[in-house]
């Protein structure tokens, strides 16, 4: 290699304009830069679409079914159609983890009803859009699930239908950012004096050995990580319970936890400033996130 080609190239690592990541858009694989939708794009003025996130560790793709079978539900419930089969799908996640060389992260993918002229009613004829890209994040070794993480709580301003993965996300973003500014990791969201969920995330605590968090109806993401949680922990003696929990019961909590596709089980020591059980990590929520990391890294 010329010298000066050396000297460059690890100059533009340095100031991370390295080689960009491999995009997806509507049936096509491009660099990042040139990933581009209309204007008149659905998802863009009206929030019509849905999405999925799933984990990466190994280069393997961790609960791929049970994200697509979301999908599905997620599609139907706002009448849109698959813009592929899911072979195809599939295999786009796949060249993405490829194209990309992901040891570890995640694959986003989106779609929409597709551009038309603005009007609420459902255009006809419309072909969806479909995006994906990957994103890199230590998922296993995560510094943040070693010592845990802080939580506040805000007020759930969201719609109703919270079990379709919808792309309507700006009710969450200002929980999401209102924890950033208190110096929190994640937001609780409570409606009626109950904790319904994360802005990103299913909430959980413990009390006396026991996991409590609320069932899964409309007013929840049925979370990915938390169906496969809730296999695990009963294989291994955990007792769950379903019912909602107000924010002071979690103050009082031995444990509290939230899990995520991007997070896996994540320990929580702090809500609202009050310290949660001895402010570490308890070992019922350890035990689950072994668990559940051994059964991704199969």
């Amino acid at each position: 290699m010329d010298p000066r080609v050396k000297i460059w190239f690890v100059g533009a690592i340095n100031e991370g304009i390295a080689m960009s990541r491999t995009v997806y858009v509507n049936g096509a694989y491009m660099p990042e830069a040139e990933g581009k939708v209309s204007i008149f794009d659905r998802g863009f003025l009206f929030a019509d679409g849905v999405y999925e996130v799933t984990a990466v560790v190994g280069g393997k793709l961790v609960d791929y079914e049970p994200h697509m079978e979301r999908l599905e539900r997620s599609l139907k419930e706002i009448e849109m159609d698959w813009p592929c089969s899911r072979e195809e799908l599939k295999a786009m996640h796949m060249e993405l983890i490829r194209r990309n060389k992901l040891d570890q992260g995640w694959v986003y993918m989106q779609i929409t009803r597709g551009s038309a002229d603005r009007d609420f009613k459902f255009p006809k004829d419309t072909k969806p859009t479909l995006i994906g890209f990957t994103q890199v994040k230590n998922l296993v070794d995560n510094a943040d699930a070693r010592t845990g993480v802080k939580v506040i709580t805000v007020p759930d301003l969201r719609w109703m239908r919270r079990d379709i993965k919808s792309v309507m996300l700006l009710a969450p973003v200002l929980g999401k950012q209102a924890a950033a500014k208190a110096g929190a990791f994640e937001a609780w969201m409570v409606e009626n004096g109950k904790v319904t969920e994360g802005t990103s995330s299913n909430a959980y605590i413990v009390k006396d050995g026991k996991v409590i968090t609320r069932p899964v109806s409309n007013s929840i993401l049925a979370g990915v990580t938390r169906r496969g949680l809730f296999k695990l922990a009963r294989e291994h003696g955990v007792e769950i319970e379903e019912r909602a929990f107000t924010p002071e019961e979690a103050y009082a909590a031995d444990e509290a936890f939230l899990t995520s596709s991007s997070n896996f089980v994540m320990p929580i020591v702090e809500i609202d400033g009050k310290r949660i059980g001895g402010g570490q990590p308890g070992p019922v929520t350890r035990e689950l996130r072994e668990i559940v990391l051994a059964e991704a890294m199969r």
